[in-house]
């Protein structure tokens, strides 16, 4: 039970009114109903190879975990929690392009942000995703160390956890964070680097010259308290001292129980470029599983890697895109325009690489050619009926031959070519064995490609080559 104490932010509405420029997410407890053994197994025999479990060594390593493995559903049936990773998604996505238009209004204005500024990380917040479609990082934190559950997302950029005393905390799995017994905690000034790289919308000065950073989400969650450096452990790799994080007095809203966030994002206050990597890497197993894999730094991609550029808007560098260049299905180069995968020279449209999206989405031309050309080669899988924004769905609860399941891969710049197996193109979407094409059509203008695509491969964000890399069955 999180201990209650006077606020330290007494001021916490007008501090709140003051963030009112945050971007907005929405956020849903989840955790799955179980899916029967034959179910959960089906796609994963469908693929051409068995997978192998492969040990892999880095630098520092965190384990990976389904965020519905750690935290049980409140859901009555399995086809609501599919719903609400849906609608996690359309928020997420939403958000994505309204902090993208955002930045790139402020870019372009005569007195706003000048072009040789980078803008500033929390001025494009992204949403999470615990509601199903997510991961949690288990991340041990503070000397002694204390381990907690903490939402790894690429879409993200200050690291923080709640802390007491709370003035007012959310409910979590693990005990909350007392930074009072901590040796290595330490509080950040005001003129600290770590501090001035927040946006001024994202951080006020507080009492005895004391870092107040504010993160406030579109359905009333927030996150308001001391900005520290503090030591982060990874299991047994190491650790690593000094880590500017966010201890959180005030705190409400709908985390899925996890302790806070992990920012994988990609500037000056992200979790990557703190601990200095040069890389980070992850292999997500299936959203329903009770196992888990690595989060990875400093781990030079796997041998076997698929490696093609990995592209920073240079509007602002937040986002991680990667250049898709076409889809083939059974050989067939699905009939896209080069330029819907491309950013514009106005820094809108491209194609994310986000770990925290579900369904990969997009433009509503593309969508349409990529599913009418599926099903022109899937017409072995029985027809079912879909089910929210998934409108290609099949019954598998009689697993057809091999031969029913079309091939389908992703081409990228530079003629790489990355297959996928069936259940990266088909997504679990009911308990009755209905399984749908894993992809959506989105109205906005930068397009997704979510974690359904990267399951199973151990992606790399080598970040000092700009490559992606995607190594298949090294989870």
């Amino acid at each position: 039970m999180a201990r209650k104490a006077p606020s330290p932010f007494p001021s916490i509405n007008i501090f709140i009114i003051l963030f009112f420029f945050f971007f907005s997410f929405t956020l849903s407890p989840f955790s799955p109903q179980v899916v029967s053994a034959s179910v959960f197994k089906r796609l994963r025999l469908l693929s051409t190879e068995e997978t192998q479990p492969t040990s892999t060594s880095s630098v520092l390593s965190l384990s990976l975990h389904p965020h519905s493995s750690v935290i049980k559903p409140p859901y009555d049936s399995y086809s609501d929690l599919v719903l609400s990773r849906l609608a996690s998604d359309r928020a997420r996505a939403e958000v994505i392009n309204s902090n993208i238009e955002r930045a790139l209004s402020a870019f372009n204005r005569p007195h706003g942000v000048k072009p040789d500024v980078q803008v500033q990380p929390e001025d494009l917040e992204a949403p999470l995703t615990p509601s199903g479609g997510g991961y949690v990082a288990r991340v041990g934190v503070g000397q002694p160390v204390k381990e907690y559950y903490l939402i790894a997302d690429t879409g993200s950029q200050i690291n923080w956890l709640q802390c007491l005393p709370c003035g007012q905390c959310y409910p979590q799995t693990d005990p909350i964070f007392d930074p009072s017994g901590s040796s290595s905690y330490s509080p950040l000034s005001c003129t600290s680097q770590q501090c001035t790289a927040l946006s001024r919308q994202n951080y006020k000065c507080g009492r005895n010259n004391t870092c107040i950073y504010g993160v406030l989400y579109g359905d009333n969650s927030v996150s308001i308290g001391e900005f520290a450096t503090e030591t982060v452990s990874f299991g047994n790799s190491g650790s690593v001292q000094k880590v500017a994080i966010g201890c959180g007095h005030e705190n409400q809203g709908r985390f899925g129980k996890a302790a806070g966030i992990l920012g994988l994002g990609g500037t000056a206050v992200g979790f990557p470029s703190q601990i200095q990597a040069k890389s980070f890497s992850y292999c997500l197993v299936d959203l329903d599983s009770s196992s888990s894999s690595t989060l990875e730094f400093n781990s030079a991609p796997p041998g076997d890697s698929i490696l093609v550029p990995l592209i920073m808007n240079p509007k602002f560098e937040i986002y991680y895109y990667v250049e898709l260049t076409g889809i083939t299905i059974n050989g067939e180069q699905v009939p896209i325009p080069a330029s819907d995968y491309q950013i514009g020279e106005d820094g809108r449209g491209g194609i994310i690489v986000d770990s925290g999206t579900t369904i990969t989405a997009l433009p509503a031309q593309v969508y349409n050619s990529v599913r009418d050309t599926f099903v022109k080669y899937a017409k072995n899988l029985p027809p079912a009926a879909g089910i929210g924004d998934l409108d290609t769905c099949y019954d598998l609860s009689s697993t057809p031959t091999r031969d029913g399941f079309p091939m389908m891969s992703f081409q990228f710049s530079g003629g790489k070519t990355l297959p996928l197996k069936p259940q990266n193109y088909l997504f679990r979407a009911g308990s009755d064995g209905t399984f749908c094409l894993a992809f959506k059509t989105t109205s906005q203008s930068v397009s997704i490609i979510g974690n359904t695509q990267q399951q199973g491969f151990r992606v790399t964000y080598d970040l000092a080559n700009k490559m992606f890399g995607f190594s298949p069955n090294k989870c």
